[in-house]
């Protein structure tokens, strides 16, 4: 064979055998990134899967109100006040009552509200002015009245049991209301009271 062409054929061999060798490589680098990329896509996953779960648990609903004794707060976490009791007319709003006999707080529409003490649901459901309500009986001529809640949202009935912190529905603006709130209200002996003494009594001051 002349000199000439067998160079050539020596080098078109060697370049196949390059070839070769990088395809090789390549397969081979391949097949290490998938070894070392699945563990790590299996750890995200199981990450991003705890950080939902988290989400779900620090949610407000799974969250419980500050309990003192037997009596707690009707939210868990902190709240807005809005109207507290006595006189305070509603600017913008004619159908809402100047002279206020409950006291107002906000988280937000949706937020859970809780018992505040243990007793009996005597009412559960559609109050007039309330709204969906739910009235605890807590013995002694004490009750508590949780009013303007979401329809749809109660999550007791009449006559159960509850202590402070069962949760009772979701805050709503049913009924004569003015924005997404609590209208907080007790009664002792039928009079309608102011709840801040009464609970700040129990170690549980209304902000």
């Amino acid at each position: 064979m002349p000199a000439p062409v067998a160079v050539a054929v020596a080098v078109a061999s060697h370049h196949k055998a390059l070839r070769r060798l990088a395809m090789l490589s390549a397969a081979a680098f391949l097949l290490f990134g998938v070894a070392i990329a699945a563990p790590l896509v299996g750890i995200t996953a199981a990450l991003a899967g705890n950080g939902t779960s988290a989400a779900q648990t620090d949610s407000v609903d799974s969250r419980i109100p500050a309990v003192v004794g037997e009596w707690g707060y009707p939210y868990a976490g902190g709240y807005t006040k809005g109207r507290g009791y006595g006189y305070h007319p509603v600017r913008g709003c004619a159908y809402c009552p100047a002279d206020h006999k409950g006291y107002d707080l906000s988280q937000g529409c949706g937020a859970s509200i809780f018992a505040a003490g243990p007793g009996v649901v005597t009412t559960a459901g559609s109050m007039g002015q309330f709204g969906n309500s739910v009235v605890v009986d807590h013995g002694d001529g004490v009750e508590t009245i949780y009013a303007h809640l979401q329809w749809g949202s109660l999550a007791v009935t009449k006559n159960e049991q509850v202590s402070a912190g069962t949760r009772l529905g979701a805050e709503g603006t049913t009924g004569l209301s003015y924005g997404c709130h609590l209208h907080f209200e007790l009664r002792i002996g039928g009079a309608r009271l102011d709840p801040a003494p009464f609970m700040a009594a129990r170690g549980l001051p209304l902000a």
